[in-house]
């Protein structure tokens, strides 16, 4: 009978007490993970600046840190706030908006069914309905503030990786047990998915929810910013896109009567918001990262439970760098190991 070696023993006891301490810390840590995440996320687009006003401009590190972090919150933070508190204050309006739409679409159902003979809209369930659109909208709302929660934590962990970079850096390659070409690696990726996903995907929202509130205005819809919120949201959303305010904007302009409004806003948002979408991904990804579609919903699937509102742009980031991981280990241990009895059947 084999035993094992006390070299392998001492081993395995070192990588159960890390397994089990590193579950622990994760485990009391999740709440803020989304800090975590913001804190890389905005490393990531501001350590050039930082090192530009630090190395150029001969500034202290901590002064251009504090500004790039005001910067930030200004430029950043605080429109997302913005456009949360809307969305939080407009979810009654959504609820009722979401009845109206769908008692539309009952009625005008129930007249094609008097025409051939069905019975569908009998199974629809108005309040059921609004229930759930209720209920899913005050979760990604409500979620939203436990962001908030992390913030702290985000810039203080902000504030130590941006005046001590290089410290930083030598932890990162003395506590990560992988090679420094594959650490350099996950470096060089991570900061294209990063800037990939936290520019490129809200950047392109913001531009189609602009366009949207373009046509809005000129149509004169009512509480067209309400719905520039919702299209902007949506266009983060894979396969669901605009059409997300889109359509029950058109919806509502036909039930009140407006029927070339609705025509034109139906040509409008298919020709014109539609096709901005390629034409700014276009743009965007020839400078940034392309992400696969199929990483962004899934991104968002997890991102949103995970994250609330912010987890449409951490959800994708998160993918992103769990696959860079599958990719860094293949690398790393997936080597295949040459057969003795190669080319043998």
């Amino acid at each position: 009978m084999q035993t094992l070696k006390p070299n392998l023993l001492r081993q395995f006891f070192i990588i159960f007490l890390i397994i089990l301490f590193g579950w622990l810390i994760f485990k009391e840590m999740a709440t803020y993970l989304s800090g975590i995440l913001g804190a890389i996320t905005l490393f990531v687009l501001l350590r050039k600046w930082q090192e530009y006003l630090v190395k150029k401009r001969k500034w202290n590190s901590s002064v251009s840190a504090c500004v790039l972090m005001a910067g930030s919150f200004l430029v950043i933070l605080v429109p997302i706030a913005g456009l949360v508190l809307m969305l939080t204050s407009k979810i009654s309006k959504a609820v009722e908006n979401s009845g109206k739409v769908i008692n539309i679409v009952k009625t005008e159902m129930a007249d094609i069914e008097s025409r051939f003979g069905l019975d569908i809209a009998s199974s629809i369930d108005t309040s059921s309905v609004t229930d759930w659109i209720s209920s899913n909208l005050q979760g990604l709302a409500g979620g939203t503030f436990n962001v908030f929660i992390a913030i702290g934590l985000m810039y203080f962990m902000l504030y130590y990786m941006l005046t001590n970079r290089r410290t930083f850096r030598e932890s990162m390659l003395e506590y990560i047990p992988l090679s420094e070409k594959n650490l350099k690696l996950i470096g060089k990726d991570s900061q294209e998915l990063v800037k990939s996903n936290a520019i490129g995907i809200p950047l392109v929202a913001l531009l189609q929810g602009l366009v949207a509130l373009i046509g809005f205005l000129i149509l004169g819809v009512e509480d067209p910013f309400f719905w520039f919120a919702i299209v902007t949201v949506g266009s983060m959303i894979p396969f669901v896109g605009t059409a997300l305010g889109i359509v029950p904007v058109c919806i509502i302009l036909y039930a009140a009567g407006d029927i070339w409004q609705a025509i034109v806003m139906v040509i409008y948002g298919t020709v014109v918001v539609g096709s901005t979408d390629n034409l700014f991904r276009l743009v965007i990804q020839k400078r940034l990262a392309d992400v696969h579609p199929l990483i962004t919903i899934i991104g968002v699937i997890v991102g949103v439970p995970l994250f609330g509102f912010i987890g449409l742009i951490f959800g994708p980031i998160v993918v992103s760098i769990f696959l860079l991981i599958v990719k860094i280990y293949k690398q790393e241990y997936g080597k295949e190991v040459p057969s003795k009895q190669e080319g043998v059947l």
